[in-house]
């Protein structure tokens, strides 16, 4: 039974060396590794510190991007309409300038048509005045040729101015 149960001896020995352990290990070896620990814990809390830290900043950068795009894409659709009434304005302002320019366009036609037709008129009656000269001059040197045909004409004349 020796083996199974120690001696007092040993066990007084074993005590001892363990406290002359435990104090070499309390005085040089403990306070190291207790620093080193809490060392350890203090860079991995300031690294998670540091970790949430970016995770917040990426979440406002995050929010700040969705701002600015969504300010951007209010920016493009006023643009792309302000655009598009540009052009419809331009269409619009193009049409009316191409139908004052027709409606000016037929009233100089319509007045150029005017005066070409009172020009042909003017030239038709002058035409006619000279040809209806030119007629009565010969009718006129047919028949006064002859005196009794002169006095003939003459009292026609003088009939008609009483007549009218």
């Amino acid at each position: 039974m020796e083996l199974v149960t120690p001696g007092i001896g040993l066990i007084f020995w074993q005590t001892i060396t363990f406290l002359i352990v435990l104090f070499l290990l309390s005085k040089f070896a403990w306070k190291p590794i207790m620093g080193a620990l809490r060392e350890r814990e203090a860079s991995i809390e300031s690294a998670l510190s540091a970790a949430e830290k970016a995770k917040l900043e990426i979440q406002g950068l995050k929010a700040e991007n969705e701002k600015l795009l969504a300010e951007a894409r209010l920016e493009r659709d006023k643009i792309l309409k302000e655009a598009a009434e540009a052009g419809n304005n331009l269409v619009e302002s193009a049409k009316q300038k191409a139908n004052e320019e027709g409606t000016r366009l037929i009233a100089q036609a319509r007045e150029a048509i005017v005066n070409e037709k009172r020009a042909a008129f003017t030239e038709l009656k002058n035409m006619a005045a000279t040809i209806s000269l030119e007629i009565a001059e010969q009718i006129l040197r047919k028949e006064l040729s002859d005196p009794k045909a002169q006095q003939v004409l003459a009292q026609q004349y003088i009939k008609e101015v009483t007549l009218n």
